[in-house]
């Protein structure tokens, strides 16, 4: 995000201690106007108590949450300017639709023609106008989830955090609430805060993404940059899937890094920076990886390996290559009618391109 662009949300060392020995943080994090940033991370991590932190149901035990230049943990949760989705939803299973969403505006004391209105607007604009005099137990999951995101955004919140929505879903159903609430994120053009354990959510949806482990952020960046140049190798191994390989550099040059891995096979990255001394950990993803291309296919590292377990992924096939040298790595192909030809022990030329392996300090 440009420097110059004012945040609409500060988290500054957010710790929230339960015992001496079980804490989270110190957390620090900026979200900008319009900005969809997910806290992704494993059970655990601490991504769910820092947004109770942000929402005002947990108290912190240090630092400070800010919405623009106003002190916001220091505000009772219901004058935070925030909404939250939770994971259950929350629903009043004796209102309908209308009376769930309109609930906290007759809280507020909003006029009944101005509750009217904004009630109708938001319902149409989540898709339930149809079904508005429907108790939740009448609705199927995906329709009790708009109304708890109807319900949040009908107060117009500066703030709208989500507690991993879509987790209680089936996967069909998830993967169109998923496109459905980046189209609602866009159109609203809310500053949005999103929990999630997983990393396909969180790359199909974010702006950028935050990942925790063992309460403290391990990075910060945008989907790209948390996938293909993950800054540890928690991260490497937690979002997607990654071949992770012990290497030694043993040469530089024209911004290159030689690597020596396995028994005698050495691999050439790309690399900026100060040449790292002693051993290093590599990462390609299994989809960098080529097989079987012409010779003269100017590929700069090229090694042999036999084809051991074969996975059917639907559209693709997960193979687990022994490679000479003596490692092991996995490679993602198409599950085309070449490759479903393939069958264990099958001797593969591989390949992978400098610019597609990740150095990362061992």
């Amino acid at each position: 995000m440009p420097t110059d662009r004012v945040p609409d949300l500060r988290v500054e060392g957010l710790v929230k201690r339960y015992a001496p020995q079980v804490s989270i943080g110190p957390i620090s994090f900026e979200v900008y106007p319009g900005e969809y940033l997910s806290l992704l991370g494993p059970s655990g991590c601490g991504k769910t108590t820092t947004l109770r932190c942000i929402a005002g149901f947990e108290d912190l035990t240090e630092g400070a949450i800010y919405l623009s230049d106003v002190r916001l943990d220091r505000q009772p949760a219901h004058k935070r300017n925030v909404g939250l989705v939770f994971q259950n939803y929350a629903l009043f299973p004796h209102l309908d639709v209308y009376e769930n969403v309109a609930f906290g505006l007759r809280l507020a004391r909003i006029g009944r023609r101005e509750i009217e209105r904004k009630v109708r607007a938001m319902l149409e604009l989540v898709g339930l106008i149809d079904v508005s005099q429907r108790m939740p137990s009448q609705l199927s999951g995906g329709q009790q989830q708009r109304v708890a995101i109807a319900r949040a955004v009908v107060m117009e919140p500066r703030v709208i955090l989500f507690d991993e929505p879509l987790s209680n879903l089936d996967l069909k159903l998830r993967l169109q609430m998923r496109r459905e609430l980046r189209d609602l994120q866009r159109r609203l053009g809310k500053t949005t805060i999103y929990v999630t354990h997983d990393q396909t959510e969180a790359l199909a949806l974010s702006d950028r993404i935050a990942v925790l482990s063992h309460g403290q952020i391990e990075q910060i960046g945008t989907p790209r940059e948390i996938y293909e140049r993950p800054a540890s190798a928690f991260v490497a191994d937690f979002i997607g899937t990654a071949n992770l390989v012990k290497g030694v550099v043993i040469g530089t040059a024209n911004g290159r890094l030689t690597i020596e891995v396995g028994r005698g096979l050495r691999l050439i990255a790309d690399w900026q920076g100060a040449v790292p001394r002693g051993s290093v950990l590599l990462m390609l993803r299994p989809e960098r990886i080529r097989f079987d291309l012409p010779q003269a296919d100017a590929i700069e590292n090229r090694f042999s390996g036999t084809l051991g377990d074969i996975t059917y992924l639907g559209e693709d096939l997960s193979l687990a290559v022994h490679v000479d040298g003596g490692l092991e790595l996995m490679v993602t192909a198409k599950s085309d009618a070449r490759n479903r030809a393939l069958t264990p022990g099958a001797k593969l030329e591989l390949s992978a391109a400098s610019a597609d392996l990740h150095v990362l300090s061992s």
